[in-house]
Parts: C-alpha cells; sequence; structure tokens
C-alpha cells in the first residue's frame, strides 16, 4: 500500500483540512508512514496569510528534490492557500511539485494521485465549489481512541475583504454548512468520547443556515445588518448534544458581536469563559485603511458588554504592526487598547504585502526594524497583562480538560509524566502528581499551585483525586493514540 505524510502549515482551519486529507486518503487505501522519510506521498498544507509561511513553502519543496531522487515515484502534493493562490505557477516554478490542491478540492486528491501514477502529468485542481459546497467529515473514531477535543467547520470563505487579507481569494466566498450536519457530526463525536469542539469559519460569527431551519434566536434583531444566525446555532447545539462539555469556536469577526450573540454567552453554560477576538489594530485612522467595518470605540463597547454579560471572561486577540501608514501615535493606540480591554493573550504580526489584496495599492512605508522593534513593545505589554493574570490565580480552584501528556514538561525531568489540559478560559494547565491516575477527556478540579510564563501548575483537589479512575497499564496510552499531525507554524488567520 502507498504511503503518505502530511505537514501543516498555518492556522487552525489548515490543521483541521490535514485531518480531512488524512481521512480522504486512508479511506483510500494508502496508510500513514512514520515520518516523511518512510512516505510515498509527502503532503505540504500550505499557508498564505503572511509572507513568512510561504516563504517556509517554498524552503521546504527546495529541500525535498534530494527527497525525490532518493525514491523512485516519491510524490509531493501542495495544498492549502498557497496551492490555491498560486496554482499552476507552482508547477512551472517548482519542478519538484506533482500535485497542487485547493481546499475545495480536497476530496478529489486520491483520483490525482491515481492519474499520476497510471503515468500523468504534473496537474492543479484549484477550483472553489460554489454551486455545491461540500464540507468533509472525518469518519467517527472508536470511543476508545476519541479525542478529547475536536474542530467542526461550520462555514468556510469570507466576505469581508480586510485591505491586508488573502483569504477571501484563497478561500473564495462565504459558503455555510447546514445546521442539521453540523448538530450530527458533533453528537456522532461526543458519542465517540468527545468533550470540546471548537467550531470553524473564516468569520465563522456570520454563519447563516442554508437550510432556514434555525429559530430566531433570542435579542437577535431583523434591522441589524449584523446580525446572524450563529447565537441561534450555538443554541441548538446546546439543546441536541446536552453530552458536550465545552463549545468554542474561532475566528469571530468584531461586527457580528450583536445582543443575540451576547445574551448566547450568558445563557449557554456550554460555552466557555474565553472568546478570541480579532482586532487588528487601536487606531481609528488604521483600521479604516484595514477597511474593518467597526471603530475602537464600538470594538470597546462590544467587548464590555460581553465580559459584563459574562463575569470573569477573558479575552484574547490578533494584531498586526507596522500596517501602512501606521504612525506612531496610532501605535500607540493600540498598546492603549490592549491595556484598556485587558486581553489575556494576542497573536502580533508584522504586516507583510500580500498578493490580491488591495493594501497593495498603498506603499509599504514602515521600515522593517520599526515593525520589528513595535512588535517587540507589544509582545512586552501582552506579557505582562497575561503574567499578572496568570499569577492572580494562583490558590484558586479551576475546571481543567484534560486533553492528554504534557509532552515537553515532566515530573522529575521524565517527559509525559503531567496531565494537561485548558480551564474553561482557556489558560493551559499542567497537573502534577496524577500520573498514575486516568485523567484524559475528565473535566476534573483542580488547585493553582504556582504561575509560570504562558501556563499554570496545578495539582488534583481532594475530591477529584478521589473521584479519579486508576490507570490501567496502557489504557490512558491507548486513548491517547491518535493522530499527532506536524504542524509547522500556527498562526492566527
Amino acid at each position: 500500500m502507498p504511503r503518505y505524510s502530511i505537514t501543516t502549515f498555518g492556522c487552525q482551519m489548515n490543521v483541521h483540512d490535514s485531518e480531512r486529507m488524512h481521512d480522504v486518503l486512508r479511506r483510500a487505501g494508502y496508510t500513514e508512514a512514520g515520518g516523511p522519510d518512510e512516505a510515498d506521498v509527502l503532503v505540504l498544507n500550505t499557508c498564505s496569510v503572511r509572507e513568512k509561511a510561504e516563504q517556509k513553502l517554498r524552503s521546504e519543496v527546495g529541500r525535498l528534490a534530494r527527497w525525490k531522487r532518493e525514491g523512485e515515484g516519491r510524490v509531493v502534493v501542495v495544498a492549502g492557500c498557497v496551492a490555491q493562490q498560486e496554482g499552476e505557477r507552482l508547477l512551472k516554478q517548482l519542478r519538484t511539485i506533482d500535485v497542487v490542491v485547493g481546499p475545495d478540492n480536497i476530496p478529489e486528491l486520491p483520483g490525482l494521485l491515481g492519474d499520476l501514477a497510471l503515468g500523468g502529468l504534473p496537474v492543479a485542481r484549484t477550483v472553489f465549489d460554489l454551486d455545491a459546497p461540500r464540507f468533509l467529515v472525518a469518519s467517527p473514531p472508536p470511543a476508545s481512541r476519541a479525542a478529547p477535543t475536536a474542530f467542526v467547520t461550520i462555514m468556510k470563505g469570507c466576505d469581508e475583504r480586510c485591505s491586508f487579507c488573502i483569504v477571501p481569494h484563497t478561500r473564495g466566498p462565504e459558503r455555510y454548512r447546514p445546521s442539521d450536519e453540523i448538530v450530527a457530526e458533533i453528537a456522532a463525536l461526543v458519542a465517540a468520547g468527545t468533550r470540546e469542539v471548537t467550531l470553524l469559519g473564516q468569520t465563522v460569527n456570520s454563519y447563516r443556515d442554508p437550510l432556514g431551519a434555525l429559530p430566531r434566536a433570542p435579542g437577535a434583531s431583523a434591522d441589524d445588518p449584523d446580525e446572524s444566525e450563529f447565537a441561534a446555532l450555538l443554541r441548538r447545539v446546546a439543546a441536541d448534544v446536552p453530552g458536550l462539555a465545552r463549545l468554542r469556536y474561532t475566528s469571530p469577526h468584531p461586527r457580528h458581536l450583536t445582543p443575540s450573540l451576547l445574551l448566547a454567552h450568558a445563557e449557554l453554560a456550554v460555552l466557555p469563559r474565553h472568546v478570541h477576538l480579532p482586532v487588528q489594530s487601536g487606531s481609528d485612522r488604521v483600521l479604516r485603511r484595514m477597511i474593518r467595518r467597526y471603530t475602537r470605540a464600538e470594538y470597546v463597547a462590544r467587548t464590555r458588554a460581553l465580559v459584563e454579560a459574562v463575569p470573569g471572561l477573558t479575552l484574547s486577540t490578533d494584531i498586526i504592526v507596522g500596517f501602512p501608514g501606521e504612525t506612531e501615535d496610532d501605535f500607540a493606540a493600540t498598546l492603549s487598547l490592549v491595556r484598556e480591554v485587558g486581553f489575556k493573550g494576542l497573536f502580533g504580526f508584522k504586516y507583510s504585502r500580500r498578493p490580491h489584496t488591495p493594501a497593495l495599492k498603498l506603499p509599504d512605508d514602515v521600515p522593517e526594524g520599526v515593525k520589528g522593534e513595535r512588535l517587540a513593545r507589544l509582545f512586552e505589554e501582552s506579557e505582562a497583562l497575561l503574567a499578572a493574570h496568570l499569577s492572580g490565580l494562583v490558590g484558586t480552584t479551576q475546571e481543567v480538560l484534560v486533553e492528554g501528556r504534557d509532552k515537553e514538561r515532566g515530573h522529575g525531568g521524565q517527559g509525559g509524566a503531567l496531565w494537561s489540559g485548558r480551564t474553561g478560559r482557556h489558560e493551559i494547565a499542567h497537573i502534577e502528581g496524577a500520573a498514575e491516575l486516568d485523567l484524559l477527556g475528565e473535566v476534573v478540579e483542580v488547585s493553582i499551585a504556582r504561575a509560570n510564563k504562558h501556563s499554570l501548575q496545578a495539582e488534583l483537589t481532594e475530591a477529584a483525586r478521589a473521584a479519579a479512575r486508576p490507570r490501567q497499564r496502557g489504557a490512558a496510552e491507548a486513548r491517547a493514540a491518535r493522530r499527532s499531525l506536524p504542524v509547522v507554524a500556527a498562526e492566527g488567520g
């Protein structure tokens, strides 16, 4: 049987697409290799949101020329956003590549590989499924191998047209998945043992049900142009899949943080007390140039209303520094916004020119050195806020969904001896002194012992220890035996 390996660049949507490619290839008779060197087919699932990720692809393809020469019949596939962006040009520019496949053409991958094996020429398939959108669903895993967390796509594409963003070009216009399919996939995952689901979409809270089957959510206004059916979807998932412990979503757009969504957060216990809400800049002048379609005051008002609706809720965000025309005063406005909102985490990026974006018409007039200095100051501000937040949690009791063994930290220097998971507010917690217990997939009560730079060190409470199951030899390992995708860069979109 032919063997394959997938390397993933980019965001959570790309990670989810890679999971779907695994499923498509397995169904076609391919088996997963132990690593790229053992593979017959190597898939590079790419990101083009940042220039750096695109450069990584080209560097990786150059390295693979030798890999191809060393094994007869080896195939290089480029998938994802760079594939969609460049299409046939990749085949002409990088002769090592055999197949280029866009996100909407993933189901065609086995057929494209089959044609190539029969002597076909290198091929690019980058056609949007505009008329009949397809949303790939993986086969539900057996309960013994269910992952504690999972992603479920509810929409794809984007209609926002932010001036810096290539996503509308690489993912197309917004297309929505029927609510019945979404609920059915989540129910199947929960039946298999999944405890937390993250809903995915480029602008996830713009969702509208193509079936027209969702009732209007409480608080929704027919006259509000920013209103969607996202809150109604959240309410249906909560009602129809009561076994789901947590329901997250990413990435929302600030203008769709409407009263109906605020009310859903206030009333649905399944929604954790954390939201990642990209702002990109704290300067109204820069926001207008970015075509973000909201002001700083509107962003602050909506986030403040959310925190008032859900006391204790934390926020994280995405910010771009060095956008064309950004002055020191504009950047100071961004720093003051970070302090005013009190973000407990952020993804920060230096602006980079992307093809097919309106911002190409603007001169990139912020020197790279200035961009780097501003990014460092942004992270300094963010790190201080996070450190204060984590320190304030020491001595408190939190509920942690245990996602697996900690691969980097270990009690007594032994890697993997700690359980690791996240609180309802998304803080990472490492649980000490529980190696003999089977905690995978459990929501456990812990006491926070100390704060690390980006995470918490915790111990089970006595009640949680008494309720935990002893670990049978090999049992937890069997439950944790799921695919670990090589992710090269996980960046906010």
